[in-house]
């Protein structure tokens, strides 16, 4: 099942470096919509329902902040996990997002794993470590 996914960061640049390392993480991610702010993230979360969001902190117009904020004031948009991504990040202010609804954190810059890592948990995907008998797939004996 693919999950849809929006990208909140007001570089484009920085939207299609995530919307490419989303697809190298091998995910299986359904549509990826954009918003270059939180007013804009908004309207996109009004016309398309998402499993998860990728958010900068540093927007101009409303960030990543008040964004975070203003879904945990609506019942339909507290639900949806919502990941950072930005260069920012001090223990404190990881422990403040986390304490407004941000569900996982990654640095910017990032290899595609670390957002596969932090992404596969919210959008319920488990390792194929071990079949359904608890053995390791692959088992050569």
């Amino acid at each position: 099942m693919s999950h849809d996914v929006l990208i909140v960061d007001d570089s484009a640049t920085i939207r299609q470096m995530v919307k490419k390392t989303l697809k190298m993480a091998g995910l299986d991610v359904g549509s990826v919509f954009e918003a270059s702010n939180g007013i804009e993230a908004l309207a996109q979360l009004n016309d398309h329902p998402v499993a998860v969001m990728l958010v900068d902190i540093n927007m101009p117009t409303m960030n990543g902040v008040q964004l975070l904020t203003r879904m945990q004031e609506n019942r339909r948009l507290k639900t949806i996990p919502i990941v950072i991504v930005s260069t920012e990040g001090s223990k404190q202010r990881i422990e403040e997002l986390e304490s407004i609804g941000a569900f996982g954190y990654v640095r910017k810059p990032f290899h595609p794993e670390q957002l596969r890592d932090v992404l596969k948990p919210l959008l319920g995907v488990k390792d194929d470590v071990t079949d359904q008998d608890g053995d390791i797939d692959g088992d050569l004996f």
